[in-house]
């Protein structure tokens, strides 16, 4: 009576078991059959005709050697507003100027989280 008892207990797991090995192999072949769907990304369309990129717009990047580090200060329209400071050993930091006052606050990497917009609408 105790080995019938067992037995039954152990026929929902072999049931388990045997759906498990039977749909292994299923498995594999759909993500391959997503695979062959998948198709390149289309280039972008060109700018539209008159568009030119304003050249003051585009930061200057000036590399300096410090002693043993590596600065980068980064400006648009002369105005600084970031500067990537690079050591020998370690990790590189910025110091960016969030508000355009000349104060420089470090970061320690470039994304830091959220963090709200704030563009120049009108400057004199």
């Amino acid at each position: 009576m105790r080995r019938i008892l067992q037995l039954t207990q152990l026929a929902p797991l072999a049931l388990l078991l045997a759906a498990f090995a039977v749909a292994l192999p299923v498995v594999p072949s759909a993500f391959a059959q997503d695979r062959l769907k998948a198709q390149p990304i289309p280039e972008p369309p060109p700018p539209p005709p008159g568009f030119e990129l304003d050249p003051a717009l585009e930061p200057q990047v000036t590399i300096l050697k410090r002693g043993e580090d590596s600065v980068e200060e980064y400006r648009i329209s002369g105005k600084l507003y970031m500067v990537k400071v690079t050591p020998p050993h370690g990790r590189p930091y910025y110091l960016i100027d969030e508000r355009g006052d000349g104060k420089f606050a470090r970061q320690e990497s470039h994304d830091l989280g959220l963090r709200p917009p704030m563009w120049v609408i009108h400057s004199w």
